[in-house]
């Protein structure tokens, strides 16, 4: 069969749109487990064509699947509605399937009120799709359909679920089909986070792949140009000998690569937190999700103010970004509660903070107890909008108040950051002070020219990344901070001191196309055209060092004649 797996678009525009734009890891499994069983596979990412149908109907037409798989979270499952009602309207015979979390908790309500969506199939897919395609191909009864949800007489039918696969090392690798940066070393969480969905997913069991078959597929990857990921674990560092391994066996092939890892504050120490750096990681985000210990016991998070702290501390001192995630508009939430968080925030200096509103996610705890407090039914999602606020739900938290919370949240947090940044302190020891540099270089580029940018004037962005890049080179020579370093002074209009810091950067680094670039281009603005010729002829291939080469090539012929 020709399977058609799709991504859909969200309503509404993320902030942090990478956390949203990527296709979910299930389906490049999912693909590879259809791959493997002779299907003829193509997946679609549709996470950017909010607004535009017409695309969405070309590629179908294009592709003409015989089963289109829709994979959804509840928050953009009318971008799968929407896409399935297309299908339907141009491809009439070909079966629509939605999987996914959100579709897993969400099968009766699709089922029930949306005729265009054929079946949910529910849960982890790589063994029950390719038997539900099998039985669809025999025209056999669907009653004996693995993790299938289905329409009997108008009446939906719930099949049995497989058991989770035990061995996940047996599942078919999909770096072998196609190219991604999401990975994990387990699927699962011990955790039971009320707000969590994985709990209940997962049926509370934690199931993990060998450090040699993630290294084996992280291999593949490498040899196609892949040299960033995200390690997506709900918790990686669960099993410590694991990550040592992993981490072992990753600087034993040399496998060159960086990596973001999430972690629990409890779940991390000296030696995993320097096997991880040594390895490549440069940043862990951990759920902190309030600073007050009464409102993380109601989320049922089970950590304590002195575990978050050290593991932030413990987390830069190796030269990695300890990203914090916090929840705001909680149950019971007060401003003494919101403002425990900004004082817990001031403790530990988190160099990225992501706020949330509390969402109420089918499939949780927090769902099931709203539910019953609160007294709604699934129908809410019937709804054309994303994500169900805990706020819209309890009396006793107020729209505009909870806002206010999170708008003083952020603003006190990114009026302090700059301080943060200024205060970080990755620890003095040698093995570390290539981790050093790089922590500092890349912190300085986020000010410089990255994510913060924008945020913050320039006498005081200026000044920070001008610190930082220092920082980083009393360390170690650093490619980003002599670029980095190059690019300030230029923007200041001091290309002399440009020419300085990038010239030292070329002789450490001569093979640095960047370097190169920005050296040979500071060269042409003190008028020395003849040395930055062969700087730009080395990068001649690099994108943009063509048009300043020309330019370079023109000026020396009009010196010429």
């Amino acid at each position: 069969m020709k399977i058609l797996l799709a991504y859909p678009y969200f309503l509404t525009t993320r902030t942090d749109v990478e956390n949203v734009s990527s296709l979910p890891m299930g389906l490049y499994y999912l693909g590879a487990a259809l791959l493997a069983a002779g299907h003829d596979v193509v997946l679609a990412n549709w996470s950017e064509l909010k607004g535009q149908p017409e695309r969405i109907e070309a590629e179908l037409l294009d592709i003409r699947p015989d089963v289109l798989g829709i994979s959804i979270f509840s928050s953009n499952r009318w971008g799968g509605i929407d896409a399935a009602r297309i299908a339907r309207r141009v491809l009439p015979e070909t079966r629509i399937i939605f999987g996914g979390i959100g579709a897993t908790f969400l099968s009766k309500l699709l089922l029930d009120n949306f005729p265009e969506i054929d079946f949910v199939l529910r849960g982890e897919g790589e063994i029950a799709f390719p038997a539900v395609l099998d039985i669809l191909a025999q025209g056999e009864s669907l009653d004996r359909a693995p993790n299938l949800s289905w329409r009997r007489e108008g009446k939906v039918v719930d099949n049995p679920c497989l058991p989770l696969v035990e061995d996940l090392d047996s599942l078919p690798d999909p770096a072998k089909y196609f190219t991604f940066h999401h990975l994990s070393l387990s699927r699962g969480c011990p955790g039971k986070c009320t707000f969590c969905g994985s709990p209940r997913f997962w049926q509370g069991r934690v199931r993990f792949h060998s450090p040699a078959y993630l290294v084996d597929q992280i291999g593949q990857l490498h040899r196609r140009g892949v040299r960033f990921f995200f390690v997506s674990d709900d918790t990686f560092t669960l099993r410590r000998e694991n990550v040592l391994e992993f981490c072992r066996l990753l600087l034993e092939r040399g496998l060159c690569i960086t990596w973001q890892a999430i972690s629990r504050v409890d779940r991390v120490d000296e030696q995993v937190l320097d096997a991880m750096r040594r390895a490549g990681c440069v940043q862990i985000s951990y759920g902190v999700e309030s600073g007050s210990p009464r409102i993380r016991k109601t989320l049922r998070k089970h950590t304590t103010d002195d575990q978050i702290i050290r593991a932030f501390d413990l987390t830069v001192r190796h030269g990695m970004v300890a990203r914090a995630y916090i929840i705001y508009g909680n149950p019971g939430e007060t401003r003494e509660s919101v403002l425990e968080s900004a004082a817990l925030l001031e403790r530990i200096r988190p160099l990225v903070t992501l706020f949330h509103v509390l969402t109420v996610l089918p499939g949780t705890e927090l769902y099931e107890k709203a539910q019953h407090d609160f007294s709604f039914s699934d129908s809410i999602w019937l709804e054309r909008g994303e994500d169900l606020l805990y706020l819209d739900l309890d009396p006793t938290l107020d729209l505009e108040t909870v806002h206010a919370w999170g708008r003083e949240l952020k603003e006190k947090y990114f009026e302090a950051l700059p301080g943060y940044a200024e205060q970080a302190v990755v620890a003095d020891t040698p093995d570390l002070h290539l981790a050093a540099a790089d922590f500092y270089s890349r912190l300085g580029m986020t000010f410089d020219q990255g994510e913060y940018s924008t945020r913050y004037a320039p006498e005081i962005r200026d000044r920070l990344a001008e610190h930082l890049y220092g920082r980083a080179l009393e360390r170690a020579p650093d490619p980003k901070a002599y670029l980095g370093l190059g690019m300030l002074r230029h923007r200041q209009g001091l290309h002399e001191q440009a020419a300085e810091a990038l010239e030292q950067g070329v002789r450490h680094f001569p093979e640095d196309p960047n370097l190169r670039l920005c050296y040979g281009i500071c060269l042409m603005n003190l008028g020395a055209l003849r040395e930055a010729l062969p700087h730009l002829e080395l990068v001649e291939t690099y994108p943009q060092a063509s048009t300043y080469l020309q330019r370079c090539r023109e000026a020396l012929n009009d010196e010429t004649y």
